[in-house]
């Protein structure tokens, strides 16, 4: 298998490229617009037939690049079952299954950051966590009908019952961190440790964040899959 983080400075956003060794059928997961032809130079590089743009969410920070990826590669754009986006090729389910070659990419749902957010568990080893749970961190649950109990439930009763080893790569960072591991996060993640459900939710509810600075134009834009030419 062929892995590969990419990283967008103005947003901390990370993407993924992940390949099938043997055919060269790729798949990516959440691809940032300014960021398409990086992405396909490096696609074509490696000689890769990109095959799926997958979303673990409908962001709200930055617009995927979904969109422009379909239209130079031909490739499917797959969200999250029940995500607001008619534009998709297809959507997901919880617990289903998406095969490139000898790669197996697992969706498992983790609403909560929204409401319906996935996270992507390729060969039962590295897990995409997407938004739900960052290194030493989570994603925030004020807006995009987002819940902080229902985070909570997602991230200690689906990621946090994975093996201890099992590689958590998140779909953000802003102090430097790559990688972590399950194990690593239920004993070190603030958000978590020590919390109750109720006390999660207090923690959550007084946050006080700013909004992203591209939610306006993000949001309706990855409802088109990117698409940032308003519909008519």
């Amino acid at each position: 298998m062929l892995f590969r983080q990419l990283f967008d400075q103005n947003t901390g956003t990370y993407t993924y490229l992940i390949a099938d060794s043997k055919s060269k059928d790729a798949v990516i997961v959440d691809p940032v617009v300014e960021q398409v032809e990086r992405d396909r130079k490096l696609i074509d590089e490696l000689g890769l037939t990109l095959r799926y743009c997958l979303e673990t969410h409908i962001h709200a920070d930055h617009i995927t690049g979904t969109a422009k990826l379909r239209e130079l590669t031909g490739c499917h754009g797959v969200v999250p079952e029940k995500a607001n986006a008619a534009c998709a090729n297809c959507f997901i389910r919880d617990g289903e299954t998406l095969q490139i070659g000898d790669v197996y990419i697992q969706a498992i749902a983790t609403p909560g950051h929204t409401d319906s957010h996935v996270a992507y568990l390729v060969n039962d080893t590295q897990l995409l966590t997407g938004d739900a749970l960052f290194i030493r961190g989570c994603g925030r649950t004020d807006f995009q009908s987002g819940d902080a109990g229902t985070l909570y439930d997602s991230v200690t009763q689906r990621l946090f019952t994975l093996p201890d080893d099992t590689l958590v790569y998140p779909g953000h960072d802003y102090r430097g961190h790559t990688v972590s591991t399950i194990g690593e996060e239920k004993q070190w993640n603030p958000r978590f440790i020590g919390r109750t459900r109720d006390g999660f939710i207090e923690f959550m509810d007084n946050l006080n964040l700013p909004n992203p600075q591209k939610i306006m134009e993000a949001v309706p834009a990855n409802e088109r899959c990117g698409n940032v030419a308003v519909a008519v």
